[in-house]
């Protein structure tokens, strides 16, 4: 029967495929890796040559004699004078000049104007009288109340060793009450180079005889002030 021939041959290829699928793969075995032994070999000493450093000028870093604290210092003064900068503050005296001899009974006097942001100071020096200080005829620590103002008035006189030794009258208008203090601190100063000329260097380099031009900064437009954005809202 041709029927059942073929359902004979479907069944022999049935189990030849289960016969097939049962035998189990051969497992592949790992390849044997060799590891190959360093051979520790004794590492040469090499003899580092020292490389002399040579300046632009062609002389050898070693050779170049040290700066000494002198020659530092009178750098530093230079670039304090030709810059007008307030870096370096040295105690020592030795170029402080020597007190002059002036007529105390004379009613002369030394002026000097002061200026920082709006405020405009005029300063005017006494040899003769009580030496106090009074700004818009009030005492001095009546009108500037804080000790940091206070300090700021009198850090040029300080720095000249002159304290007690005038007779200050100062007329002070415009602006706030800090850089009140500092423009007659300007304008102490400024007076104080026309009283001796000597003085100039060492308030120079102090940074007193410098007109601080800062200002206040505009308003910009889209900001409440000059730099302060309105706050950021997410939602």
């Amino acid at each position: 029967m041709p029927k059942e021939k073929k359902s004979s041959e479907t069944t022999e290829k049935k189990e030849k495929k289960v016969a097939t699928k049962k035998e189990p793969k051969a497992v592949k075995e790992p390849k044997a890796t060799v590891k190959k032994e360093k051979t520790a070999e004794p590492k040469k000493k090499v003899a580092k040559k020292k490389e002399e450093v040579t300046e632009a000028t062609g002389t050898v870093a070693s050779e170049v004699a040290a700066v000494s604290d002198e020659t530092k210092k009178e750098n530093a003064r230079a670039m304090n004078e030709m810059f007008g900068l307030v870096s370096y503050d040295f105690d020592d005296e030795s170029d402080l000049p020597t007190d002059i001899n002036y007529d105390e009974s004379s009613n002369d006097y030394f002026v000097g104007t002061g200026r920082r942001k709006t405020s405009v100071a005029r300063v005017r020096l006494y040899t003769k009288g009580d030496k106090t200080i009074s700004v818009n005829e009030k005492k001095f620590k009546e009108y500037f109340t804080s000790d940091d103002l206070q300090r700021i008035v009198m850090s040029s006189l300080e720095r000249m060793k002159s304290v007690g030794k005038f007779k200050i009258t100062v007329v002070v208008k415009g602006g706030g009450i800090r850089s009140q203090a500092e423009a007659v601190r300007h304008g102490i100063a400024r007076a104080l180079t026309i009283f001796n000329p000597e003085y100039r260097k060492r308030l120079r380099r102090s940074g007193y005889l410098t007109r601080d031009q800062r200002m206040k900064e505009r308003k910009k437009f889209g900001l409440k002030r000059a730099r302060r954005a309105p706050q950021w809202s997410k939602r």
